[in-house]
């Protein structure tokens, strides 16, 4: 195992999706202008979506059954990805060999995300969650009043600037 992830963009996983999604988009500029609205924009909207719902998971795994559920769609959009690759080689859109390197990373991200499903407690975060007003700010007599919010272990990159370094 590497360094604790802090953010999203910290899982391995995310990098090796975010990456594939790139390269899928790069891919996907020399398809035909009759498959913008088909498979151009299909392939591109479900590599993209494995990465949003880990971004999304991430930031819910204070519930297991939601991340557990984010972690779901994010495998099934992965395997949704492999399916429009397949058609994209069988359409003569794509090339085998990169295509049979893109399906490959993807059952990578796949058994990943299954491991992750398969190990929950190992990724969600474990505190009683802090009672919130509207205004976003704990509520000082709120049945949590007495948690720390400061929990290393729960981390929160909220503040983490934007582009990532």
């Amino acid at each position: 195992m590497g360094e604790r992830a802090v953010n999203h963009r910290d899982l391995d996983v995310y990098r090796r999706a975010f990456e594939a999604a790139m390269t899928i988009y790069a891919l996907t500029k020399g398809f035909p202008r009759e498959e913008q609205y088909a498979l151009t924009d299909q392939i591109r909207r479900s590599s993209r979506s494995v990465c949003a719902n880990l971004a999304e998971g991430w930031r819910r795994r204070r519930y297991a059954p939601t991340f557990a559920n984010k972690l779901s769609i994010a495998e099934g959009e992965a395997a949704e990805t492999q399916t429009w690759l397949e058609f994209a080689v069988e359409c003569g859109y794509v090339d085998r060999a990169p295509a049979r390197e893109l399906y490959t990373t993807y059952n990578g991200i796949i058994r990943t995300l299954v491991g992750m499903i398969n190990h929950l407690d190992t990724w969600t975060i474990s505190e009683s969650p802090a009672a919130y007003e509207l205004s976003g700010q704990p509520d000082p007599n709120g049945p949590y009043a007495s948690v720390s919010l400061n929990n290393s272990d729960a981390q929160d990159d909220a503040d983490t600037p934007w582009p990532p370094p």
